[in-house]
């Protein structure tokens, strides 16, 4: 123990001498086996008992804090090389702390929904680095899955620090895992990795306040702050904003709505509580869409008069439900219990009609119960089954997607980034990797909530050059016969373009890393790779190319086009063709894309012209399209879409 950390465990002896009040406590993702940002300013904040001042150590420095009258500090450490390890000490008046085998190297922040949560055991198993040999001087950690309304100063529970080796790796972010392992091999510093992921979550919940405003969505950021305040009130303009959606896209008049109780409507029986894909209904085998429901309850004056609960049970995916034609709640969360409270007034003697309408926007649907959880409770105690005598009704198809209340946890507004980034502080960072746009695709402006969302958390990590390593989405979905449009190539098309614009992003390309019927592809380890040779590029200013990307577009004088393509390694190929497949020339017109004859060769694909007005290029532009143009890394040339000058 040297003479310094010997100091500061005396004193922390004569600070546990005073009484104990509240031993200080530091937030972020600072705890035993941690690794810490080198060659940064290592920045603190924590609590402790109000006005007291906290002393902390570490590697031979130390600093004094004074918390401040909620008991809040701060404290800055002088910037540290790659070492290790060390313990930290923090001491004060009531009480001290121990953080012990602390590493100084380069930290690495992971995140997105469930490409990037899954897991090393849960992805391709033949690979030998899923089971690697311990490394000490890599580290791993994983966040909890929290959401809140409101961002968060510290992790309920302190986020548990594991040195990496066969055992702890294979519950961690393979994506994550594979990029962290091999920058090791190539880095002479000790790496940590934190994994902060949600399956299935959009990108809005991911931003803070500010970056919702910045995306245009300042009516969401405000409706979360109202859910904080007044969930009662927050449900009611939530109900508010989706029949006025409803109203703009159906063309109904007010009071003739799906949601009124006597809408009419071709009402047929439920078949059973559960997923109404199993109901033996040929339209619903294979329905994604929405689904109305319907239940009339009859009550007395008595029983009607007061506050009273409706419980629902779970609804796959997502529900706006409403009594007697006033909206009562809502939420997109297949699992969760619906529970709502119901003010004195809602309900009235005679015939009451409870309405619910169903979303299903992806694989099964309906209301799943269970059966004994659904029910009515009123102010006196008195408890009215709901689990049988319910209707259904197909609803006509509307344009667009439902609006989503913005306090769900992964269709939220803020909310992961509320409960999962917020409380990791002013941590230090190396750079951050992003698997995330799945459940984006098919909203407008993805561009714009990526960008809103690294300017915050460029922020809050104190480097406006943070680098970020994003993943292009994998090839999903039914494969293109003929030229169209695509969500997913749109979003990939926004990455692209905001890694191009950014100057400190970059893209792993995966477009052929996918599966067609399967949204959860296996082949992480090359995503991985992938992802680790973007971030040697702008981390380490290492000469990796980040793969083949679209410079620019000229028109040719025998009426083509050539592009020059970027970031080749070697030459391009042409893989079992001779010709380079999945380019589109497009007029202005909507619908005006053909697919083109095109040869790769060198750092170029020329297209031939076809006689008709070409204004743009379009490349792999489908939902699970085919590629077949790589370089000499075995990398694939990006999906893009270019004007033509």
């Amino acid at each position: 123990m040297t003479r310094h950390c010997a100091a500061l465990l005396a004193t922390a002896a004569l600070f546990a001498a005073a009484p104990a009040i509240a031993a200080p406590r530091l937030d972020g993702a600072i705890g035993d086996h941690a690794v810490l940002q080198r060659d940064q300013p290592i920045r603190l904040r924590g609590t402790a008992a109000p006005g007291e001042t906290v002393m902390i150590g570490l590697a031979g420095r130390s600093v004094t804090a004074k918390a401040d009258r909620d008991g809040r500090f701060e404290a800055r450490l002088p910037a540290l090389p790659a070492g290790g390890p060390y313990d930290l000490t923090i001491a004060a008046p009531s009480g001290a702390g121990l953080i012990r085998d602390l590493l100084v190297g380069d930290v690495f922040l992971c995140s997105g929904q469930s490409n990037m949560e899954m897991p090393v055991d849960a992805a391709q198993q033949w690979i030998a680095d899923a089971r690697p040999p311990i490394d000490d001087k890599l580290r791993l950690v994983t966040i909890d899955k929290v959401a809140s309304d409101t961002p968060l100063t510290r992790f309920a529970q302190s986020p548990q620090w594991k040195v990496a080796g066969p055992e702890t790796a294979r519950a961690f972010s393979a994506a994550c895992f594979y990029m962290v392992q091999a920058l090791r091999r190539s880095q002479d510093v000790p790496i940590g990795a934190i994994a902060s992921s949600w399956g299935g979550s959009r990108i809005s919940a991911w931003l803070d306040g500010e970056g919702l405003r910045r995306a245009g969505m300042a009516a969401e950021a405000d409706l979360l702050a109202l859910h904080a305040r007044d969930p009662a009130a927050a449900q009611a303009r939530a109900s508010t904003v989706w029949e006025n959606w409803w109203r703009q896209k159906s063309g109904d008049a007010p009071g003739r709505e799906p949601w009124q109780p006597d809408a009419a409507l071709d009402w047929k029986p439920v078949p059973a509580i559960g997923n109404f894909e199993k109901w033996g209904v040929p339209e619903l085998a294979d329905y994604n869409g929405m689904i109305w429901y319907g239940r009339e309850i009859m009550l007395t004056p008595e029983q009607a008069r007061g506050v009273a609960t409706l419980a629902i049970g779970a609804v796959d995916d997502a529900d706006r439900t409403w009594v007697n034609g006033v909206g009562v709640g809502g939420s997109s969360l297949a699992s969760q219990p619906r529970i709502y409270a119901l003010p004195a007034g809602t309900l009235k003697a005679g015939r009451n009609v409870v309405t619910v309408n169903d979303d299903d926007v992806y694989a099964l649907g309906g209301m799943t119960g269970p059966v004994e959880a659904m029910a009515l409770t009123l102010a006196d105690g008195t408890r009215i089954p709901l689990g049988s005598g319910w209707r259904y009704a197909v609803a006509r198809k509307v344009e667009g997607d439902a609006p989503r209340v913005p306090w769900d946890d992964i269709n939220g507004a803020g909310t992961l980034y509320n409960g999962m980034i917020a409380p990791l502080g002013p941590i230090g960072l190396a750079g951050v990797a992003w698997y995330q746009g799945e459940s984006d695709t098919g909203l407008p402006g993805y561009e714009a909530r990526l960008t809103a969302m690294m300017a915050a958390w460029r922020t809050q990590f104190g480097r406006a050059d943070l680098p970020l390593a994003i993943v292009q989405l994998a090839d999903y979905g039914k494969p293109a016969t003929r030229p169209g449009d695509s969500g997913w190539a749109t979003v990939r098309e926004d990455q692209r373009r905001m890694a191009a614009r950014d100057g400190h992003a970059g893209v792993a390309v995966a477009i052929d890393l996918g599966d067609p019927i399967d949204i959860h592809p296996g082949e992480k380890h090359e995503v991985g790779q992938r992802l680790a040779r973007v971030m040697r590029s702008l981390a380490y200013r290492a000469p990796d190319s980040m793969g083949p990307a679209i410079g620019a577009a000229a028109r040719t004088a025998d009426g083509g086009v050539r592009l020059r393509v970027d970031g080749v390694t070697g030459a391009l190929h042409m893989r079992s063709s001779g010709q380079a497949i999945g380019f589109e020339l497009c007029g202005a017109a909507p619908g005006s894309c053909r697919y083109a004859n095109a040869v790769a060769d060198g750092t170029a694909v020329t297209l031939a012209g076809d006689g008709k007005p070409v204004t743009r290029i379009r490349y792999a532009w489908a939902d699970s399209p085919v590629v077949n143009v790589f370089d000499d890394a075995a990398l694939p040339l990006g999906p893009f879409e270019i004007a033509l000058p």
